[in-house]
């Protein structure tokens, strides 16, 4: 099963069930917890993992011979990003704009554009005790999270068969966090009951509705704002799984790099309702 987590906005506490859903499940299953947040993976200061191996993230960019351009402009008219620009026998390549989707050389008709991989992250694995561990570096500078995400899922899927495969997405909605969530059994949507917390969740919900992902909702800092939350989950016929309460000693316990559920028996046992709650939910899909 694939339990993707996110979030309509950063700091509700994705990250902390992320850790500690991952901790909990430890003891019965195989468990593999993926940070996806590519651009600020955090995950590991709290799982202590050992890491044992990485890899390079690269896209394929375009690499023009002018000696052989006929000044068709066909590969500016193709790149719908604007990573390539015509300027009469001059073609000007931008490659931190580039998708890498080869579509410029597949069509330019005297073969002038070959591609060269461009590196843009890394992938990084190990073991934090019997949780396998993954999570992607997006290279500073560079603007193409999505890929990085996509490796590090892919890296997963070559080794993680028969396991519970745990997304920490990135916050927000955006393309990213789209590729983090896409192909997820179930998703779930971590939130706050503040105004901030209500609005960016109707961002998210609408989401992973597009997605066709089955969701539910984690409400942290429970007690904290009004009901407009548990009101909004119950006009729309969203399940609300699990109540994480407000109190300051998870909060230092977090601030401290420590795991949740060994310092509180009683968050250990809202995960552990949580995960049969996300069995009972994706068993209806």
């Amino acid at each position: 099963m694939i339990i993707s987590i996110a979030s309509g906005k950063g700091g509700t506490g994705k990250t902390t069930v992320a850790v500690n859903l991952a901790l909990t499940l430890m003891e019965t299953e195989s468990v593999y917890l993926l940070d996806c947040d590519v651009e600020e993976p955090n995950a590991h200061l709290f799982l202590r993992p050992r890491l044992e191996g990485s890899a390079k993230v690269t896209v394929p960019v375009p690499i023009v011979d002018e000696e052989q351009c006929n000044e068709c402009g066909r590969c500016g008219e193709t790149c719908a990003f604007n990573a390539i620009l015509p300027l009469g026998k001059h073609v000007l390549t931008f490659h931190e704009l580039c998708h890498g989707c080869g579509g410029c050389a597949l069509l330019c008709p005297t073969g002038a554009i070959r591609e060269e991989p461009l590196e843009i992250g890394v992938v990084e694995w190990g073991h934090a005790g019997s949780i396998s561990h993954i999570h992607g570096r997006l290279k500073i500078g560079s603007p193409l999270a999505p890929p990085v995400v996509r490796a590090v899922k892919k890296h997963a899927q070559n080794r993680s068969l028969g396991a519970v495969s745990i997304i920490d997405a990135p916050p927000g909605t955006s393309c990213p966090v789209v590729a983090s969530v896409s192909g997820s059994d179930f998703c779930l949507l971590v939130t706050e009951p503040t105004p901030f917390g209500l609005h960016d969740l109707t961002l998210a919900v609408d989401m992973v509705r597009e997605l066709g992902v089955n969701f539910g909702v984690v409400i942290n800092r429970a007690g904290l704002g009004n009901g407009g939350l548990v009101d909004y989950c119950r006009a729309e016929n969203i399940p609300i799984l699990a109540r994480i309460p407000f109190d300051r000693k998870y909060a230092k316990c977090y601030a401290k790099g420590g795991r949740l559920i060994e310092e509180f028996p009683e968050i250990r046992k809202i995960l552990q309702d949580l995960w049969h709650a996300v069995c009972v939910s994706a068993e209806r899909v």
